[in-house]
């Protein structure tokens, strides 16, 4: 079994947990390749005896990778598919920040989580992915012009709104008047777009939805559609220039660029333990159906 790892930081008192997630992979002869700057940052910090392999692109990765353990929070695991992508490699992420809504395995409970990985207890929830392109077909975006949360447009260094004309299909839809728009996954309802007052959708949904950013209009409301639209948007307001965001990573255009956002072509793997589902996870992290009176 090949095992490869990703974490961006080394959270205070986290060292345990890492030393016992790769304890305990040595110890079941498991191939470890952790990315090169966070096995840096594990040397540092951690006196360790073995040598590991290290990765640091996507193009030093392939299909001989079984599993993928992302090490830190939801915003680790978003980095972590820069480096799988299109590969379908099964992802598990370890919790060591605060929420963690994709890392749903708490760091307290490495020791059993590896075991029901390893002994197969565990199924693949398949995740959407967008992605964004741009009318002319400039190279603006790159290989990484992909996201599993949410593709955002905004404005930028202005107090000043912006108004984002938005087509589904080539057929007009309406222009917000808004901070922004975001055109969010169901993975990604439960993050930026939930916050802007978007809903919640199961990660099987094939659906996305369009969630703006502090309308100034106020009949402007979340709109879900299907996952096979083609949505367009120009964004035009007092800057020259405006924001679009996949996921944490940010790009400029200038004002009046027509994007393209549709669903990608892969889907990420995640992995979801035995006896942990969605609809378990929002009852935990969102404690939906919390009531003091009960």
């Amino acid at each position: 079994m090949k095992i490869g790892i990703y974490g961006q930081f080394y959270h205070e008192n986290s060292g345990i947990y890492i030393q016992q997630l790769l304890e305990t992979l040595d110890k079941n002869n498991i191939e470890v390749v952790i990315e090169k700057n966070f096995l840096a940052l594990i040397e540092l910090h951690e006196d360790i005896d073995k040598s590991y392999s290290h990765f640091s692109t996507f193009e030093e990765l392939d299909s001989s990778y079984d599993l993928f353990f992302s090490i830190g929070g939801d915003g680790t695991i978003l980095q972590t598919i820069t480096y799988v992508r299109d590969l379908g490699i099964p992802i598990a992420g370890i919790n060591t920040g605060r929420l963690g809504f994709l890392a749903t395995i708490q760091k307290e409970e490495i020791q059993d989580s590896i075991d029901l990985i390893l002994n197969k207890q565990f199924h693949i929830s398949p995740r959407s992915i967008v992605t964004v392109t741009t009318e002319s077909d400039s190279d603006e975006f790159g290989v990484l012009n992909f996201a599993m949360n949410e593709i955002a447009v905004s404005r930028r260094n202005t107090t000043s709104m912006v108004t984002v004309h938005t087509s589904l299909n080539n057929e007009f839809l309406t222009s917000y008047w808004a901070d922004g728009l975001i055109v969010a996954t169901p993975t990604g309802s439960t993050g930026y777009s939930l916050s802007c007052g978007g809903p919640v959708m199961t990660p099987d949904a094939e659906s996305m939805v369009l969630t703006p950013i502090a309308p100034h209009n106020l009949n402007a409301r979340p709109l879900v559609i299907p996952d096979n639209q083609e949505i367009k948007l120009q964004v035009s307001g007092r800057e020259d220039s405006y924001l679009v965001s996949l996921d944490a990573r940010k790009h400029t255009l200038p004002n009046d660029t027509t994007i393209i956002i549709k669903k990608a072509p892969f889907k990420i793997n995640m992995v979801v333990l035995e006896g942990d589902s969605f609809l378990k996870t929002l009852r935990k992290k969102l404690l939906w159906g919390e009531d003091k009176r009960n």
